[in-house]
This record gives C-alpha cells, structure tokens and sequence, in this order.
C-alpha cells in the first residue's frame, strides 16, 4: 500500500440518481473517514450498489458533492480518481484467456504512463496484493476457469494494486466460504487501521455488525438510519427495513451484536405458542398452590 496522505477520508452529501423517472439514490450523505470500515446495509434493490457506482464515477450522479480528503471527486480526470478509489464489483468481466495475476496487474494502470508497460515495482505490488487477497495460489491460472470465490479474492488483490485511498467493495463475501469470508473482512479491518478508508455494501448483518465502524441502513434510495453497528442493528429498525424479525445478541468472545432472524409469521407463531404455554404453566401452578402460585 502507498503511503496515504493525512486527510478527513470520505464525504459524500446529497447525493441523488435517478434511472427513468425512479429515483434510485435520494439524498444520501454518507462520511467515512480515514482508519474506518463502513458497511452499507438494506434489501435488495435499496441503492447500495448504485451508490458505490456515484461515489466511484462509474455512473455521475444527478446532484451530490464528493470530496475525499478534501478533494473535489466529480471534477477530478478519470485517471486521477482511479488512482485513489478502487471498487470491488460483485461479478467482473475479465478478457477471455488471461491469467489471474494479469488480471490483478490491471490494477496497475493508472499509475502506469501510456507507453510503460509493467515495472519491477508494478510486478512486486501484484505479488504483495495477492498474497493479502488469499490469491496467490492460483497467481497463473487462467481467470475464467477460477471458482466464484476464487475470482473473488482476485477481483480484491486487483483493487489493492491500485493502491487506493478509498476502497469500495460491493458484496466482497460473496461467493465465499465461512473462512474465507472473516479472512477478507478481517484483512479489511487491518486495512483501515492502516489509514485507508473502507466502504463495503454487505448482506449479513452479523459480519456488518463484527466488522464495522459504522454502519449506513439505505432503503428505497434514502437513509433510514446510520451510526454504531450496536445502535443502528435494533429489532425495530430490522423489522420496519427487512420486514423479519430478529434477536440481537451479545457475541460471546467480541461482545459485539449477534443477530438471529425469524420470519415474521414464525416469530408470531412462537410467541404465541410461548404465551398460550406460559397461561397453561401458569394455571397449573395456580391450581396447586392457590391463586398467587405460591405455596403457603
């Protein structure tokens, strides 16, 4: 990783999209500053993905000011913004035939000058990104034969050789086994504690809650709730925006939010059943010990 320059990290305000006459994005302002992990959360189809898209100038926004520590993002050049913001899409289209550490090599080409081509420095920070991404052990097998969660990791390590400031994953646990999903959030984390800024769209509110700073709750294109993971995860909140119910525990080694999740009418049948038992225990105890249910 390059060294990272002093700075308040992401600042994103009022930011808006629309596709046709839905608006996607409305109003979203979202802070992530320098040394944190922010976690994107919400259903399906709530703007995460179209987000990261604004903030990363793959799609322009129809209002919004950008700054990353302090720079104006919408009048950077492309190069420029490449240089300093990396996303990790979920599904990325590599040519066809290439090697995965060519693939990650990718990553080098907006430090690269026009007519360069690749340097031992440029060869060193593709090792080093998949080695981090947990991909280095399939470094020259052909991209296109490589698993999901193997493509995954390069997708990662590519967005590492760039050697960004601010890093935007969408779904980096995708496609990925248990070990490999807390490797890749766990290495997010030394990430940020590095100085660089992290912001990952995430389904599970679990690994969310276990790994992040903060995290922003979108819904239906605006914002129903940002803050500490310990108070934005509530019941109610996961209730009205995902419309299950949930537990939200304490995580036994970490102490952080642990949530399970029942559906709505499983959780009503429960409670029920738990109610109707609790009368019948309840007139049981009564019958032998008098109405108080205590013995004299």
């Amino acid at each position: 990783m390059s060294a990272l320059r002093p700075g308040a990290g992401l600042e994103a305000s009022r930011v808006s999209f629309a596709r046709g006459s839905r608006l996607v994005v409305d109003g979203v302002d979202i802070t992530v500053p320098r040394g944190a992990v922010g976690a994107l959360l919400g259903p399906n189809g709530a703007g995460k993905s179209t987000l990261l898209h604004l903030v990363a100038g793959v799609e322009a926004a129809d209002v919004a000011a950008l700054t990353l520590d302090g720079d104006d993002l919408v009048s950077l050049r492309r190069r420029e913004r490449a240089r300093r913001i990396a996303l990790v899409e979920q599904d990325v289209q590599a040519p066809t035939g290439l090697r995965a550490d060519h693939v990650v090599g990718l990553g080098r080409i907006p430090h690269q000058s026009a007519w360069g081509g690749d340097t031992s420095r440029d060869r060193e920070i593709v090792a080093r990104s998949m080695l981090a991404a947990g991909a280095a052990e399939f470094a020259e097998r052909r991209y296109d034969e490589l698993s999901g969660g193997e493509r995954q990791r390069v997708n990662l390590a590519r967005a590492l050789a760039q050697e960004p400031e601010l890093l935007l994953l969408d779904e980096p646990t995708n496609h990925l086994d248990i070990r490999a999903q807390l490797a890749t959030l766990g290495l997010l984390r030394r990430l940020a504690d590095d100085g660089l800024s992290v912001l990952a769209a995430l389904h599970d509110l679990s690994l969310a809650a276990s790994y992040a700073d903060h995290v922003v709750v979108l819904a239906n294109g605006v914002v129903a709730a940002a803050g500490p993971p310990a108070m934005v995860l509530t019941p109610e909140l996961i209730r009205a925006v995902w419309g299950v119910e949930a537990h939200v525990l304490r995580h036994p080694s970490t102490g952080r939010p642990l949530i399970a999740f029942a559906e709505r009418a499983e959780a009503e049948a429960a409670g029920a059943a738990t109610g109707t038992a609790s009368a019948s225990a309840s007139s049981v105890i009564a019958g032998a010990h008098g109405a108080e249910g205590f013995a004299p």
